[in-house]
């Protein structure tokens, strides 16, 4: 399938700007998550564009609990959909991963810098390598499974396998928040070798093939990520105190004015 990027990213436009008008909201950020955002799409990979949005601020004053999310239908190739500021900050305060990827992505389609840098900035100081690490030898562990169980394996479950295991080593060696492109991991943990040029081809395959196609299991792949897991899991930070909560709710309040004042 030949996709036309550019009438994509028009599109997705689009469609930001019809959900700020229908759900009146400030979209402040919006970008690609997933297998685009990690440098490694395949040609029939749907567009994951995440945002964050900010109401009104009496829009928060309010005896009850509103919808704190905007989900879209897919449509075609285009996944969209977005979180309140209030939750994604309450998130933030967790160290929530996928938000914390989400400000990383090198893919971004809206972003009003003089809102986000700020919450990018609280996000470094957010940051808890141990519940991060955990997230990610969680996603690898449950691909792994799958992958045992399978006699041809669907490309993007080693590489989804692959992925978090670096990210992990990543935290673990690094302290901070990995970085989004496997290519960066690849570079950092990964000398020349077997192991290394099966991942390349796996790439290869992937980036010229649909999201459905398999390969056959490689055990090479397969051992490293289960004794990469096994020994990462020995090597875990320490627990980490969370930002405080008055913190964040000044840099709420600060956040809405700065976009409504």
């Amino acid at each position: 399938m030949r996709i036309n990027k550019y009438s994509i990213e028009r599109d997705i436009i689009e469609q930001l700007e019809k959900i700020e008008a229908e759900y009146h909201i400030k979209i402040i950020l919006a970008v690609e998550s997933g297998s685009r955002a990690w440098g490694f799409p395949s040609q029939d990979s749907d567009y994951d564009v995440r945002f964050l949005y900010c109401h009104e601020p009496d829009w928060y004053l309010s005896v009850f609990n509103k919808r704190d999310v905007i989900e879209l239908p897919i449509d075609g190739l285009l996944d969209i959909n977005g979180w309140d500021i209030q939750k994604a900050l309450a998130l933030l305060k967790q160290s929530n991963p996928a938000l914390m990827e989400w400000l990383a992505s090198p893919i971004q389609y809206l972003d009003v810098k003089d809102v986000i840098e700020p919450i990018r900035d609280l996000s470094q100081e957010a940051f808890l390598p141990l519940a991060s690490c955990h997230h990610y030898l969680s996603m690898a562990k449950t691909h792994l499974k799958v992958i045992s169980q399978c006699k041809q394996v669907n490309i993007k479950k080693y590489l989804y396998s692959l992925r978090p295991i670096l990210c992990c080593r990543w935290v673990i060696e690094k302290g901070n928040q990995p970085p989004m492109l496997f290519s960066d991991l690849l570079s950092a943990f990964l000398p020349e070798g077997e192991l290394l040029a099966d991942i390349d081809e796996l790439l290869r395959i992937k980036q010229n093939s649909n999201e459905t196609d398999q390969v056959n299991r490689n055990p090479g792949i397969e051992t490293f990520l289960s004794d990469e897991m096994k020994r990462l899991a020995l090597l875990l930070p320490a627990k980490q105190m969370k930002l405080d909560n008055e913190l964040v709710d000044q840099f709420f309040r600060k956040t809405l004015k700065n976009i409504y004042a």
